[in-house]
């Protein structure tokens, strides 16, 4: 009797993949899955903005515990003078989006730059500093995730960062600092995500004492021109600016810097800006290096030490 031989089974070979990825940075994706939104610069043409109309918040709040002026604020007032900075945005084509909805005990919520820092992958949610301004950001995150915008980090952790501290001056350098709005632990958080977004220089600023944020002291008008309070930014940093072409306009009235918010203004496009109403000398400095300046008056916004810079949280420039 013959053995017979048992053939081993033949098996089909697992087939390699088929389905390839697609290539591309979360940037290039970025209009197609989620919506036309990105910002790298503080000058580019401003498409975009998220802002907060003051609501039930600023009705009835302690100002000393929330950093306010002590002079009493007119509600109606402040509203409509938020609803003219909207109109001049929307005259000059820009697409205003509202946070709807906010904490009752956060009459700061106004400030909406503070509560994100918007780069050319999405938001990075802030962390603020001052026990009077947490949970502001959790609203901010909602708002940006109704639009559809990614949100690409929120601060975590010990880490303090607000949007504010944070300044592009290009696509690969940007401005952080700290203080008692952004310590290393923020600082580091934001540096990581900016760092592997292909930002190659990150131009470390210590705020003084007496300052919260860079846009008090340094706010760029175009790609070329930066105005800044010149005892209060350090060589280091000025040097770069100085270095890649910028012309340094020093303010040159201390009084309209920390009263009035010289520095606090808004670029439109390059060369053109809005700034706060009552800043007669930093405007004239600006228009003789030729930045064409629009005014408006926010009397009422200020009394919450902040200005137009502080209320606009870029969500698309360029």
């Amino acid at each position: 009797m013959t053995q017979e031989i048992c053939k081993p089974m033949d098996v089909d070979a697992i087939p390699g993949e088929r389905w390839f990825p697609k290539e591309t940075t979360f940037a290039d994706d970025m209009e197609l899955y989620w919506g036309d939104w990105g910002v790298s610069s503080e000058v580019d043409t401003l498409r975009a903005v998220l802002m907060r109309r003051p609501g039930r918040e600023v009705e009835n709040f302690d100002p000393k515990a929330n950093r306010f002026s002590d002079v009493p604020i007119d509600i109606d007032l402040m509203r409509k003078q938020h609803d003219k900075v909207v109109d001049l945005y929307r005259q000059h084509g820009v697409k205003v989006f509202y946070v709807e909805e906010q904490r009752e005990d956060r009459p700061n919520a106004v400030f909406c730059r503070d509560l994100m820092f918007m780069t050319p992958e999405g938001a990075i949610i802030t962390r603020p500093g001052m026990a009077a301004r947490r949970g502001e950001e959790r609203y901010i995150a909602k708002a940006l995730a109704d639009l559809g915008v990614p949100i690409v980090r929120t601060i975590n952790g010990d880490g303090m960062f607000e949007g504010a501290n944070g300044m592009w001056v290009d696509r690969h350098t940007v401005v952080l600092s700290t203080g008692s709005r952004c310590n290393r632990s923020g600082y580091e958080q934001v540096e990581y995500e900016l760092r592997r977004m292909g930002v190659t220089e990150i131009l470390h600023m210590q705020q003084p004492y007496s300052n919260i944020h860079i846009d008090g002291l340094m706010n760029a008008a175009s790609n070329d021109v930066v105005m800044v309070h010149a005892s209060q930014v350090p060589y280091d940093v000025l040097d770069v600016l100085k270095k890649k072409g910028y012309r340094i306009i020093e303010a040159p009235s201390r009084t309209e810097v920390r009263d009035g918010f010289g520095c606090n203004f808004v670029a439109l496009e390059p060369g053109l800006i809005v700034m706060p109403e009552g800043n007669p000398r930093c405007q004239e400095a600006l228009e003789k290096a030729g930045i064409k300046v629009l005014t408006v008056d926010i009397s009422e916004i200020i009394k919450g030490r902040g200005a137009l810079h502080c209320i606009t949280a870029f969500l698309k420039r360029g």
